[in-house]
């Protein structure tokens, strides 16, 4: 049986983003940079061939670069032992990002040296502007767990710390959400001693993946905000276009062309916002998916980071709804707002039709008996001119009969009358038809 030509591709995306896998203690330091402007239609063949150079030159292997997944080490004297430094580099949608996962854990909170001095070099090749900066410590649980609590109190701001068990216990994670002078934000992880690799990857990944699309979502509330001032702005403007539209002296054809032009305005916005509104939307399920599939459970009454982002994420991503929301009734009101306004058009073009249409009908009667009149002149004027003819033609053969000339002239009045207006009738009667004809 024949496959599809691109089921095999599909088949490998599924597994094309696996998890690294991290041994405990180690530091992680993440990167997830994008673009300002037109991040979907970056260069990515650019930044990947930045990727592939440096691994060329370190003669690390640049054929193992994926499409857009990279996960391996950096340097050659610990390729393929398991406490060497290991990059991930990955793009996505909108962004693209970095990792180094660097064993070993100093006596600091969240002071890698090693681990910097090795990742500063990789980052210096991003081409975008860092969106996302994380540093997680990772190490092993104490049997104590108010050791952890006393931990988590000294690394952290207590107002807007968070922290969870996660995985069935098997792992604890611990953040604030601020950032250090550096712009760097951190976050701790507990593991059990019996964690595998791959699992403390997976926390590891979900943790980076909660940081980085809240970062991302976010970017839609900044636009709102913006919108926001636009739709104040317009709102205001159709107000006033439907109070004008009510009184009897208003103008029609001109709040017609003002409601163009904010409906033009309004779907620009859209234009602009569609995009980043249905992105906020899809990385907001993202991240509550994440935490989701961390089960977690409460750690020495401290917030969750469910609770987290109910209190201080979902606000922000309803704002960016409710303006949503608000752009689109904007759209729906302009337009039944210009359906309205051009009925009332219509109707006052229709009462203006029908009183020109009436006026048109007098001057059509005036010119009727004006016509009559005319007509009836003429019968008269040819008369004349036809008797006075006729009446010195038959003149002399008058005089044989001793008849004057004004009995001629008498004698030829009412026939020559008569003749003339049946000829002007006939005339107007085939006239009448032959414009039947060409209507």
């Amino acid at each position: 049986m024949r496959e599809h030509p691109r089921r095999r591709d599909l088949i490998s995306e599924l597994h094309a983003r696996p998890f690294a896998e991290i041994s405990a203690p180690c530091y992680v330091i993440f990167l997830a940079c994008k673009h300002p402007e037109n991040a979907a239609g970056r260069d990515r063949a650019a930044e990947r061939k930045v990727l592939t150079d440096r691994l060329e030159a370190l003669g690390l292997g640049a054929e193992r670069v994926g499409t857009n997944h990279y996960l391996g080490p950096i340097t050659q004297d610990t390729r393929g032992a398991k406490d060497g430094p290991l990059l991930k580099w990955e793009q996505h949608s909108e962004f693209t990002s970095l990792a180094l996962f660097q064993s070993g854990a100093s006596g600091e909170a969240f002071a890698p040296h090693a681990a910097l001095r090795a990742f500063e070099p990789w980052a210096e090749g991003m081409t975008a502007p860092a969106l996302a900066k994380v540093l997680i410590r990772v190490d092993f649980a104490p049997d104590d767990p108010t050791e952890i609590a006393k931990r988590l109190n000294t690394w952290f701001n207590p107002k807007s710390l968070a922290a969870a068990r996660v995985l069935d216990g098997s792992a604890l994670i611990a953040g604030d959400f601020q950032l250090d002078e550096q712009g760097t934000m951190h976050f701790a992880i507990f593991v059990n001693p019996d964690c595998s690799p791959s699992k403390v990857g997976q926390v590891v990944q979900s943790v980076l993946e909660i940081e980085t699309y809240r970062a991302m979502a976010m970017l839609g509330l900044d636009r709102a905000r913006n919108l926001a001032r636009v739709l104040n702005d317009t709102d205001q403007r159709l107000e006033d276009s439907v109070l004008t539209m009510a009184k009897a002296d208003a103008e029609p054809e001109k709040l017609l062309f003002d409601l163009l032009d904010i409906s033009a305005n309004l779907e620009e916005q859209a234009a602009l916002m569609t995009f980043r509104f249905g992105a906020t939307e899809a990385y907001n399920a993202i991240v509550h998916d994440r935490i989701t599939l961390l089960r977690e459970e409460r750690f020495e009454g401290l917030q969750t980071f469910h609770e987290f982002m109910t209190r201080r994420f979902d606000p922000a991503i309803r704002t960016v709804s409710s303006t949503q929301d608000r752009l689109n009734s904007q759209l729906n009101r302009t337009t039944r707002t210009a359906e309205l306004l051009r009925t009332r058009v219509d109707v006052s073009r229709s009462a203006e039709s029908q009183t020109l249409l009436t006026s048109m009908d007098r001057r059509t009667a005036v010119q009727l008996r004006l016509q009559r009149t005319v007509e009836g002149l003429s019968v008269i004027a040819i008369s004349y001119y036809a008797v006075n003819l006729l009446s010195g033609l038959l003149y002399p053969f008058a005089e044989a009969f001793s008849l004057t000339k004004a009995h001629v002239t008498a004698a030829l009045v009412l026939p020559v009358v008569a003749v003339v207006a049946l000829t002007i009738r006939r005339v107007r009667l085939g006239a009448g038809r032959d414009e039947n004809e060409d209507r």
